[in-house]
């Protein structure tokens, strides 16, 4: 691994390391030093200069939300009256747990956020109880997910 202007430079037995715990994370360290033909302990090395690089950030457990009956899945454009609105609703934004992600973004919208809701009253709840009544928030426009069709990382 070598650093080039804030960026860092990984050689093949890295990607193959990273992509064997980006496909699955709780993949035994030994099983990939085998398949990869290094040790353990160069592994464990391997992974610490990756995470203290920042390229790694942490593995996380993935929850089915499906299951826990959770299945409208929404990206909602909001306008805000002034651009200086923006850490106040990203503020109000933070407290509601539906909202999974928050971008603030180019084009029409100030924010693009992404809401997980149990089913489509649910969400029409949340937009006209948690998030329209916010301050500086002047509309939203609301797209429902129908199905997601890819679901990826950066390709290693």
């Amino acid at each position: 691994m070598k650093s080039d202007n804030d960026h860092i430079k990984i050689d093949g037995i890295d990607k193959d390391i990273l992509r064997y715990l980006m496909a699955e994370a709780r993949k035994p360290i030994l099983e990939i030093a085998r398949k990869i033909g290094i040790s353990g302990a160069a592994i464990h090395q391997r992974l610490r200069k990756l995470e203290s690089s920042g390229l790694i950030s942490g593995a996380k457990l993935v929850i089915n939300p499906k299951v826990l009956g959770y299945t409208t899945m929404a990206y909602i454009g909001i306008y805000l009256d002034k651009a200086m609105s923006n850490p106040v609703a990203v503020k109000e934004l933070e407290k509601i747990p539906e909202v999974l992600e928050c971008h603030y973004t180019t084009g029409n919208w100030s924010i693009l956020i992404k809401v997980l809701c149990r089913d489509n009253e649910h969400l029409m709840q949340v937009l006209n109880r948690d998030i329209q009544p916010i301050e500086g928030v002047s509309r939203t426009e609301t797209f429902i997910s129908l199905d997601q069709q890819i679901d990826r990382q950066i390709t290693i």
